[in-house]
């Protein structure tokens, strides 16, 4: 119900609640709706009062603003004077204005009475805006108008609200309207005033409460810098970035932090010195810059909030939260609603893919998942937009919302500064453009009117390549996927494709690989960062005391990314079965890593060699496998998903499967305990002709059609001259794989394919599906054709899809 309050000059925040955005804007309506409701949950809220819409309007006519402010819209959109000219214009009319006695009264006494309640006599306040057409579903309206900090004393707090009324008119608010398609006149504007949380002297940040790139609402995504928050948003700093996955959160054992990423956080903002509302922009030091903003127990708190808060608005949100560096406590200072995944459709995936390869001339971090190709256009100053050509690539040390209007010519848009939540990405998202943000070099690498191609449809990092390279994107009706009895479940090879991948309805993930993990995000050799000390590598040192910052040891470094690497797969999937299979990298792979060189023999070949099962109690390794498993413990027992089943790969002998799992039990991997599943590759001869000695020890098979093929028809895989004679769907390989289904199911094990086949060739799926086969684990882009190639066979088995399982929810 709307606040039933007469229509006084302030309100309590505890008196306003999300009804009254008509009366004081929406930033304030849902700060008194936080403190009334949730409260009691422990979300912390500053206390304050807002100025309200009506408080705005007596302004306006006390002053006789209305008739001249129309005025100079009607001049702006005849086209008479410019967008700079009409918000100076307007502006001056509310600067040169004067409180009507009541409200500058009625202001003042809620400042003292502030004062009482916190018990200083003047208090250092918080001045923010609140539109009446802000913070909605649809429109974010984020920065449109001004914030001041540290207001002390009720004449500067006066001074502070004309400023904020005259802020409604900026250019970039008026812009903003004018695409929205809001009229002016309708809009009014309340001012909050808060009591200041020190955050010049802690820390701030952003939170939203779903994947801010693919949309997944399992995750609560939290970016966390030095000081006030401004950088971030304006897009100045790389800060900290914590991925939370929300289900474990309730259980106080868990710790389900999926991604911790130390940012350079090579600014931070602050207040000048005086005491006075100014801030100032200063370098961190170096101890800041490698140690994480927040602790575990922050970000979990922090995360709890977050969904509390989208659970009561019923919606994903987009929050503000500030750390007290005197007090060190946190506190929530905004909530919105997301606006960009909340207004998508889940009945269609659009996926984008290159269709060539280039250079690639810049990385950062990757803002949507579309591609786009045009020229670079470097500019330094926003006011430089009515040149911008449109379709260009827009290059920018940063941007605020003063560039919304250029950015919105844009066909992409790359920034040296900025994370996932600075303002290009928040815009670029709104805009839907692809935008690769944080490169550090964009604006001096590259050239005025350069063509370009900007992906991010490659992960989690983006990349700006040279040239024009030709790309697709393609829309897929989810609704539209048949249905199977066969569990079709994916190929996941990076964490980030498996945030993208959580709308395809796949039975969960039939393979991940580990090395792919470890090569990807861990990047250093296990065993270099357990003997760093006797590394010689000078730039191998260097390197991994680059990846090891902010961790208490190396190993702790290894144990943590891999863990949250390998919870990042698993949770979009959560609660489905995700078989993670344990590192399969040859020596010679495993020497690419960083530092790896020192720790590997060099071996004639490799993919018949130190691999597999046998390198996980080979004295080379050993240590470095007891890393792998704590990893794989955390992730299960620590952050939570339990869904993960470890998958031993190139086991050769039943006595070497003996081996390994009595060595996984010794560090706390023992099949059974807590519902751990310990399923096998089986991807070598022996693993057929003694399937039933293979079941005995594990609780499942996993086909790998790749190495069963190479070592049946005795075909180099990687094998240019060979390439004709490798084919999985030789009678040989299909006789293999034909008698293990058969073998495994008179065993009572569970048996699954995830080689490259049923991607590739949706006739093959079919004849797994005659041969009785459980799952068929598929790359994401072969996932439809396949679906449909499976559908078909059980339709002609006779069972059809209608008596399938739904595979129709992730």
């Amino acid at each position: 119900m709307p606040n039933t309050l007469p229509d006084h000059p302030v309100l309590w925040f505890d008196e306003v609640g999300a009804a009254d955005v008509a009366r004081v804007g929406g930033k304030n309506a849902s700060l008194g709706e936080m403190i009334r409701s949730l409260s009691a949950a422990g979300v912390a809220v500053p206390p304050g009062f807002a100025t309200t819409a009506a408080a705005f309007r007596d302004y306006v006519a006390a002053n006789g603003i209305g008739p001249r402010l129309a005025e100079r819209l009607e001049a702006f959109h005849a086209g008479r004077a410019s967008l700079a000219e009409t918000g100076a214009a307007i502006r001056r009319l509310f600067l040169d204005g004067q409180f009507p006695e009541a409200t500058a009264r009625a202001i003042a006494d809620a400042y003292r009475r502030l004062g009482e309640r916190v018990g200083t006599p003047e208090p250092a306040v918080a001045v923010r805006s609140s539109a009446t057409a802000e913070d909605l579903p649809t429109a974010s309206f984020a920065g449109q108008q001004e914030t001041f900090l540290n207001v002390v004393g009720a004449r500067a707090l006066l001074e502070a609200c004309r400023h904020c009324f005259a802020s409604l008119y900026t250019d970039r608010a008026i812009s903003y309207r004018e695409l929205q398609g809001f009229a002016h006149e309708k809009v009014a504007l309340s001012v909050g005033v808060q009591v200041m949380v020190r955050a010049d002297r802690g820390a701030a940040g952003i939170m939203f409460t779903l994947d801010t790139e693919s949309g997944f609402p399992g995750v609560v995504v939290i970016s966390a810098n030095w000081g006030l928050g401004e950088p971030i948003v304006q897009g100045a700093v790389n800060p900290d970035r914590y991925l939370v996955f929300k289900p474990p959160l309730a259980d106080p054992a868990k710790t389900p932090i999926l991604d911790k990423r130390c940012g350079e956080k090579r600014v931070k903002m602050v207040l000048a010195e005086g005491g006075s509302a100014r801030t100032a922009t200063v370098e961190t030091t170096a101890r800041e810059r490698n140690r994480f903003v927040l602790d575990d127990a922050e970000i979990l708190t922090l995360a709890r909030w977050g969904v509390a808060i989208e659970r009561h608005y019923g919606r994903p949100m987009d929050i503000e939260w500030a750390k007290d560096g005197v007090t060190g406590a946190l506190a929530i200072v905004q909530a919105r609603p997301e606006t960009v995944h909340s207004a998508r459709s889940g009945a269609t995936l659009k996926t984008w893919r290159l269709k060539g390869k280039g250079r690639v001339l810049l990385r950062g971090a990757a803002v949507g998942e579309a591609i786009a190709s045009g020229p670079a256009r470097l500019v330094r100053d926003p006011a430089a937009s009515e040149d911008f050509p449109e379709g260009a690539v827009l290059v920018a040390e940063a941007t605020d919302p003063d560039w919304v209007p250029l950015m919105k010519k844009a066909a992409a848009i790359v920034t040296d500064q900025g994370g996932a939540t600075s303002h290009a990405a928040i815009v670029s998202r709104e805009l839907g453009l692809p935008a690769v943000v944080g490169t550090g070099a964009a604006t001096t690498t590259l050239a005025d009117g350069e063509i370009v191609t900007v992906s991010c449809a490659e992960g989690d990092e983006g990349r700006v390549y040279q040239g024009a390279i030709p790309f697709e994107a393609t829309e897929l009706d989810l609704g539209a996927i048949p249905r199977t009895r066969t569990a079709l479940m994916l190929n996941i090879a990076t964490p980030a494709s498996a945030l993208r991948a959580w709308r395809l309805p796949a039975k969960g993930v039939g393979l991940a690989r580990m090395e792919f993990i470890i090569s990807a995000v861990v990047r250093a050799h296990p065993m270099a960062l357990l003997h760093f000390d006797t590394l010689t590598d000078r730039s191998a040192k260097a390197e991994i005391a680059r990846l090891a910052r902010g961790w208490p040891d190396k190993a702790a470094y290894f144990v943590s990314t891999l863990a949250r690497g390998v919870a990042r797969i698993a949770a979009p999937f959560h609660p489905k079965p995700v078989i993670v299979r344990l590192s399969d990298f040859k020596s010679n792979e495993y020497a690419h890593l960083v530092g790896g060189a020192a720790f590997e023999p060099e071996e004639e070949n490799p993919m018949l060699g130190l691999r597999g099962a046998a390198r996980y109690y080979s004295a080379r390794y050993r240590e470095g496998f007891a890393l792998e498993c704590r990893a794989m413990r955390m992730a299960r027992e620590e952050i939570g998903l339990d869904n993960i089943i470890l998958m031993v790969p190139f086991c050769r002998t039943p006595a070497e499967a003996d081996r390994v799992l009595a060595l996984m039990a010794e560090e706390g991997l023992r099949r059974g305990e807590g519902g751990l599943q310990i399923y096998m590759m089986c991807e070598i001869p022996s693993n057929v002709i003694l399937a039933e000695e293979f079941a005995k020890r594990f609780d499942g098979f996993s086909i790998g059609s790749n190495d069963l093929t190479q070592l049946v028809l005795g075909v180099d895989r990687d094998s240019a001259e060979l390439r004709g004679l490798f084919d999985e769907r030789d009678p040989a390989v299909k006789a293999m794989i034909a008698d293990v289904i058969r073998r495994a199911h008179k065993a009572g094990v569970k048996v699954g394919l995830c080689g490259e086949a049923p991607s590739n060739h949706p006739d093959f799926a079919a004849f797994l599906v005659d041969c009785g086969i459980d799952s068929i684990s598929l790359n994401p882009d072969g996932f439809v054709a396949a679906a449909q190639a499976v559908a078909e066979a059980e339709a002609r088995q006779g069972g059809g899809a209608g008596a399938a399982a739904s595979l129709q929810s992730p």
